[in-house]
């Protein structure tokens, strides 16, 4: 196999992998009970998070992307209603 294709299989078969540590995780919260995006933001920056680079939606819960309390890069999942941590993808 050249190397070429080699590093395309490889690639191929780590894709699954990525999308299964974020099907891991789903919130079944009706959207008019969620709190807004900013509160989240705030609270985490309160409780010591460095940087909140993006707050999105997947899956029905809120992905936060940046920097923890302990400055490592984070990608961590709330319950959009109670902020509540669901998972956390390990980098």
């Amino acid at each position: 196999m050249t190397p070429f294709k080699t590093l395309i299989a490889a690639a191929a078969m780590a894709l699954p992998g990525l999308a299964l540590a974020h099907g891991e995780f789903k919130c079944d919260v009706p959207q008019a009970e969620w709190k807004p995006q900013m509160e989240l933001q705030k609270k985490l920056l309160a409780d010591g998070w460095k940087k909140v680079r993006q707050v999105k939606v997947f899956q029905g819960c809120y992905e936060v992307y940046g920097f923890d309390e302990k400055d490592a890069r984070a990608e961590k999942f709330y319950n959009p209603k109670t902020f509540e941590l669901i998972g956390e993808v390990k980098n």
